[in-house]
């Protein structure tokens, strides 16, 4: 099998990692990558967002197997063009892609399939945003109704700052969402989905925040980790049941059947698991985590969504133990992040590659504000952060900072529910 990987961050080089253990898998490619798949496929250069351009380079390498990573090339459709091709795709169409590229939509999606989820109103005008703060807080919180990477969300208990952001938010084109903030500790499931089918993957947890302790502004994500000690038995049965397969089924009813990987981001509370977000893809940084737990072979996994037959895959197999991964961010990240900075040690076993890129040098240097992701596996979350810490030991990139903190609430026993 040819597979070919869309898009350039750690995600795409997890699944391009995935896929090269996989016998099946006999030429992996990438499109546009980073220096990190340069090491395990081809790279070619694309416009990851044009259908036209995919189903060329596709044709071109003869590829048996698409996989398109990013949100904003399932948006624009790129699915859609590979499908009409007849390529087979990993991926949703752009229609089904909206659950993540318009939360109104997958607000109007989740209340007609019965989701618990936060109580939303979406605000257009500047001149109503202070009426409608009136009706939220003490804690705010406050979406761009749009694709923004993870990173246009303000979660705030100061309403000036609140206020900012949606102001902001509007100024530049986007309609705005205040949502009532949902307590509880939160779980991020990828689930496999083709129609009504639905293939749970381990549980994770992302930590959104900059800093230790979850301090500072949201990211695209610092860290994560697998599986969660923490989660009662049964509670992913109940998320599948409650959530994901109600809103897959909804979709289905629409004509907009989702065929992917539909990824719900899920605050447990004391009546059980209430949405936060819905993403159409894989997400940054679970990813890394979740896959290096896999043990079926992910080329034949991808490919049974691609080509329809999910319901018959095999159930899917994991190793034992605790994965985590931490990342390694530029200099001012979340901000506008120095690029261009060397990095040394970024071939270190369990060292993924985010925003990085081969200079004219033939170096490796920073291209974007999330730079590397370090992965460790342990028998527990103990062993597991130690590895993962060890391995970013090894790592340098002037002015970089990362947190010291991955899963070590859940390996201390301080998240309850």
């Amino acid at each position: 099998m040819r597979a070919l990987v869309i898009g350039s961050g750690g995600r795409e080089h997890a699944l391009l990692l995935g896929l090269g253990r996989d016998p099946s898998v006999t030429e992996l490619h990438a499109a546009p990558g980073n220096a990190g798949t340069a090491a395990i496929a081809t790279n070619h250069a694309v416009d990851a967002n044009s259908g036209d351009a995919v189903v060329a380079l596709a044709r071109e390498i003869g590829a048996d197997l698409v996989v398109v990573g990013p949100e904003v090339p399932l948006v624009h459709g790129v699915a859609d063009a590979l499908r009409a091709a007849g390529i087979a795709v990993f991926g949703p169409s752009a229609e089904a892609a909206q659950i993540e590229g318009s939360k109104a939509f997958a607000k109007d999606v989740m209340a007609a399939a019965g989701v618990n989820t936060a109580r939303a109103e979406s605000v257009t005008a500047v001149a109503d945003v202070d009426a409608a703060l009136d009706r939220f807080g003490p804690t705010w919180v406050v979406k761009d109704d749009g694709l923004a990477a993870g990173k246009g969300v303000v979660v705030t208990p100061d309403r000036a700052t609140a206020r900012a952001h949606a102001v902001d938010v509007i100024e530049n084109g986007h309609p705005v969402l205040l949502e009532s903030f949902l307590d509880g500790p939160e779980v991020s499931l990828f689930c496999l989905v083709d129609g009504e089918t639905v293939v749970p993957l381990l549980p994770a947890q992302d930590h959104k925040r900059v800093g230790d302790g979850d301090e500072g502004p949201n990211t695209g994500g610092m860290g994560a980790y697998t599986p969660l000690p923490w989660l009662p038995d049964g509670m992913v049965d109940r998320i599948v049941d409650e959530v994901v397969r109600p809103v897959a089924a909804e979709m289905v009813e629409r004509g907009v059947g989702f065929s992917g990987l539909l990824y719900a981001g899920l605050a447990i509370g004391p009546d059980g698991p209430s949405v936060v977000e819905f993403n159409c893809r894989f997400g940054d940084p679970e990813t890394q985590a979740v896959l290096d737990l896999l043990e079926s072979p992910l080329g034949e996994v991808l490919g049974a969504v691609a080509n329809g037959t999910l319901a018959d895959l095999p159930a899917l197999r994991w190793y034992d133990g605790s994965a985590v991964v931490v990342v390694l961010a530029a200099k001012n990240y979340p901000g506008s992040p120095r690029t261009g900075d060397a990095i040394s040690g970024a071939g270190t076993v369990g060292v993924l590659h985010a925003g990085t890129k081969i200079d004219d040098s033939g170096d490796i240097v920073s291209s974007g504000g999330r730079v590397l992701s370090v992965v460790g596996r342990g028998a527990d979350l103990a062993q597991a952060r130690a590895q993962a810490y060890a391995r970013l030991s090894e790592v340098t990139l002037d002015g970089s900072h990362f947190r010291t903190d991955i899963g070590k609430a859940a390996e201390d026993g301080r998240i309850k529910l």
